[in-house]
C-alpha cells in the first residue's frame, strides 16, 4: 500500500493516493532511474491507464526531474526539491569524487573546467543530447574518452550546475539545473531532513530506519534525526519483534484486508522502489533468488514478477514493430490460473507501449 501498489486501506486517514506523476514522485520521495524506460513503467504500474507518452509529456511539464540526488545514483525527484536533496544527500557521493578522479588520471582544476563548459554551452535555456555535451568538452581539448566524460558529465549535476532534460528523441539530454528549475524549494536542514524521512517511510514503510539510511546514503544518526524532526507524522512499530517506523495515518486507519479468493499478480520494471528502496530485501525476495534479480551482484536489477508481495519470476522484453514480446522465468513453481494472471498483468504494460504483448514461458 505504501508503494502505491495496492489500494489504500477504507478510512484512510493521510493524504489520498497521488494520480499524476507529480504526485507519485512527491509521495515515494525518489524513484529510482538509472533506466528510463524501467522507471517510466514504475509510473505507469503506480497509475493505471496511463502511457509511455503521458510519462514523456509529464516530464516535459517539469511533474518529474532525473538527477542524482543520493548514492551517486539517479533518481527521478521534484523538481522544486532537487536542489536542497543534492545539498542534503547527494554532498556524500561528492566526497568519494576525488578518489574517482585519482582512479580516472583525472585533475580537480579538468573537473572544474568541464562544468564551467557546460554551463557555458547549455546556457539561455539550451538542452544537448549526452554526445553533443561530451563533443562540447573535447573541441575545448578535454579528454572524454573510458569513463571520464560519464564521470564530468555525473559531477557536474552532482554539483547541481545540470541535471537530465527530457529525452532528445531516444538520446539522453542535459540542461541547467537553475533555468530548469527557477523556483527551487530551499528549506532549512532541520525541514529537508523531516521530508525526506516522511516521504520515505510514508511511500516504503514499515521500515527500519536502516533502510532508510541505506536509501538516501546519510548517517544513521542523521536519518533518526529526521525521524524525529518528523514529528507525530511517523510512529515506531514492531514488525516480526523488529522496531520499524511507519506513517502515522496508515497505521491508524489500517485493517487487515480480507483473505483473497485470488493472488495478486504484478509485473514490475527492474529499478522498482518495491526492491531498491531498501536494504533487506528479504520480506520481498528469497536469499536465493538474489542471482537471478541481480545477475553478478553488478548493481542491474532484473524485471520481476511478484504474487503477493513476494517475488516469484524474472521476465524480459523484446519490442518489436507492433508488438511487445515478453519472456517470463519463474522462480518458484506458478500454477497453470496464476500464469493466467500473470500473462493478464502484462495487458496493462502493452497498452502502456502502446504495443500488442505476446508472452512466453521459459520452462
Amino acid at each position: 500500500m505504501s508503494l502505491l501498489l495496492a489500494p489504500r486501506p477504507d478510512g484512510y486517514l493521510g493524504d489520498p493516493a497521488p494520480k499524476d506523476v507529480a504526485g507519485v514522485v512527491t509521495w515515494l520521495g525518489a524513484m529510482q532511474a538509472q533506466d528510463n524506460g524501467s522507471a517510466a513503467w514504475s509510473f505507469g504500474v503506480r497509475l493505471p491507464g496511463l502511457t509511455a507518452a503521458d510519462v514523456e509529456a509529464a516530464v516535459e511539464r517539469r511533474e518529474a526531474l532525473r538527477t542524482w540526488p543520493m548514492r551517486g545514483t539517479v533518481h527521478y525527484v521534484p523538481p522544486r526539491d532537487a536542489r536542497w536533496m543534492l545539498e542534503l544527500m547527494g554532498r556524500r557521493a561528492l566526497a568519494g569524487a576525488a578518489k574517482r578522479r585519482e582512479f580516472l588520471g583525472l585533475s580537480d582544476q579538468t573537473a572544474n573546467r568541464a562544468v564551467e563548459i557546460f554551463a557555458e554551452v547549455l546556457r539561455g535555456g539550451k538542452r544537448l543530447t549526452r554526445a553533443q555535451c561530451l563533443a562540447a568538452l573535447a573541441e575545448r581539448g578535454l579528454d572524454v574518452s573510458g569513463q571520464l566524460g560519464y564521470h564530468l558529465l555525473w559531477y557536474a549535476s552532482q554539483l547541481g550546475v545540470t541535471c537530465f532534460a527530457p529525452n532528445i528523441g531516444t538520446e539522453q539530454a542535459f540542461t541547467l539545473l537553475d533555468e530548469w528549475v527557477p523556483d527551487p524549494h530551499r528549506p532549512d536542514p532541520e525541514e529537508a531532513l523531516a521530508t525526506i524521512a516522511l516521504r520515505y517511510f510514508r511511500g516504503h514503510g514499515p521500515a527500519p530506519v536502516a533502510d532508510f539510511a541505506g536509501w538516501t546514503g546519510l548517517p544513521i544518526t542523521q536519518c533518526r534525526r529526521g525521524v524525529a524532526a518528523a514529528g507525530d507524522a511517523l510512529v515506531e512499530v514492531l514488525v516480526d519483534d523488529v522496531p520499524m517506523v511507519a506513517e502515522r495515518a496508515l497505521i491508524e486507519s489500517y485493517v487487515p484486508p480480507p483473505r483473497r479468493r485470488r493472488a495478486q499478480l504484478l509485473a514490475l520494471p527492474g529499478f522498482d522502489e518495491f526492491i531498491l528502496g531498501y536494504k533487506d530485501r528479504s520480506l520481498m525476495l528469497d536469499d536465493a533468488h538474489k542471482q537471478a534479480i541481480i545477475p553478478g551482484g553488478n548493481g542491474v536489477f532484473q524485471p520481476t514478477i511478484v504474487r503477493d508481495g513476494r517475488v516469484v519470476g524474472t521476465w524480459r522484453r523484446t519490442v518489436r514493430r507492433a508488438r511487445v514480446d515478453i519472456t517470463v522465468t519463474p522462480l518458484v513453481p506458478i500454477s497453470a490460473r496464476d500464469r493466467t494472471a500473470v500473462e493478464a498483468a502484462f495487458q496493462p504494460y502493452g497498452r502502456f507501449l502502446g504495443l500488442a504483448p505476446t508472452v512466453t514461458w521459459t520452462d
